[in-house]
């Protein structure tokens, strides 16, 4: 759980203007390794996911969830999982039927606390998500039980399929990196 402390940290470092999001975080993480499970419910748990572009680096993957019925980035909890880049990894992994993944950026390009509305087995709780940024080494895809449906989406359509401003925020600074460490 250090290890996830300083990560954070460093996260709020870099992003100054995201402080209370990462004072959050960080207050969640101190209440130890339960808040690495998914039955952590108040105020709720980690989760980790990821922004999973092809290798032309001109589209990412979404998926459209089976239980939220939206259109997400590929990820979910890490069941225990303390090192939060393997989690998202091998959720990415599960959910697009891809295993050759690289990493593009070790440490969280973005970090966000969203609510989950109750269902029947569960109480309204929220994910406090760690975002990384991975390559596709190829785009043949098969969708997961958890998923309706999965969609390599040009970056250029961005905007007119997603409005949601957590999404927006992480392609945003994807592409600044993307811009930053392969120019095209």
């Amino acid at each position: 759980m250090k290890q996830l402390i300083t990560t954070l940290r460093q996260y709020g470092g870099q992003y100054p203007q995201e402080i209370e999001t990462v004072e959050r975080f960080t207050a969640l993480v101190e209440k130890g390794s339960d808040v690495l499970s998914r039955h952590h419910y108040v105020p709720g748990h980690i989760t980790s996911s990821c922004w999973l572009v092809n290798s032309s680096l001109d589209a990412v993957l979404l998926t459209q969830h089976r239980k939220l019925n939206r259109w997400l980035q590929l990820g979910g909890h890490v069941d225990g999982e303390s090192d939060v880049l393997v989690s998202s990894v091998r959720e990415a992994q599960e959910e697009s039927g891809i295993d050759e993944i690289e990493v593009l950026l070790a440490s969280p390009i973005d970090i966000d606390i969203h609510e989950i509305p109750a269902r029947k087995d569960e109480p309204a709780h929220c994910h406090y998500d760690l975002r990384f940024l991975l390559m596709a080494k190829h785009e043949n895809i098969q969708i997961s039980e958890e998923s309706i449906d999965l969609r390599w989406l040009p970056f250029s359509e961005i905007g007119d399929f997603i409005d949601e401003l957590s999404m927006l925020r992480l392609h945003a600074k994807s592409q600044a990196w993307l811009s930053q460490y392969y120019p095209i």
